[in-house]
């Protein structure tokens, strides 16, 4: 009777503490969850932050009132394939770029490549472009095309467009201004 007794008092004293266990773990788990969330919500907002800050510095980098860029396209490349660009803007060279096989086959697809993007003051400025390719009958060919441009207050965009002239069966190159 004695040793029955021990076991129920034994029985009592501990059926708290296995209650007082199982909700420490699940308070643990909830906790941990609780945590994860935390975790969750914390990347998101660092991620939202990043792309905040990203745009901010664009704007403050390159502000719309001095921004120009330059793009290059192409048009059929029967007579031109495209291996290199080099950019000069008022006598510095601001760029230049070497084009892969898919970023060529792209362009003949109807992409636009931003070469450069930069600020300039007010005024007038030069634009040259040189490019370098495979020309007519497969041999090396080097060309250049420029073109003086008037910088206004607003962003300028102006394109470098590489085209076929099928009258003197060889390639154009053409500086535009985008409007």
């Amino acid at each position: 009777m004695n040793n029955l007794l021990r076991v129920l008092v034994l029985m009592v004293a501990i059926s708290p503490l296995q209650a007082t266990l199982a909700d420490a773990e699940t308070a643990g788990a909830a906790s941990r969850t609780s945590l994860d969330k935390q975790t969750q919500d914390l990347k998101s907002a660092v991620l939202d932050l990043n792309r905040e800050l990203f745009l901010l510095e664009e704007e403050l980098l390159f502000p719309s009132n001095t921004q120009v860029a330059v793009f290059v396209s192409m048009d059929v490349g029967e007579y031109f394939a495209l291996d290199s660009v080099q950019l000069t803007i008022d006598g510095k060279d601001v760029d230049s770029y070497l084009y892969t096989e898919r970023e060529v086959q792209a362009l003949l697809r109807g992409g636009v490549h931003r070469l450069y993007l930069g600020n300039l003051k007010v005024g007038e400025h030069e634009l040259v472009a040189i490019f370098t390719g495979r020309g007519p009958n497969g041999r090396n060919y080097r060309r250049g095309a420029d073109m003086r441009f008037e910088k206004t207050i607003g962003a300028k965009f102006l394109e470098l467009k590489i085209s076929d002239r099928e009258s003197k069966s060889q390639p154009d190159f053409i500086v535009t201004e985008w409007e």
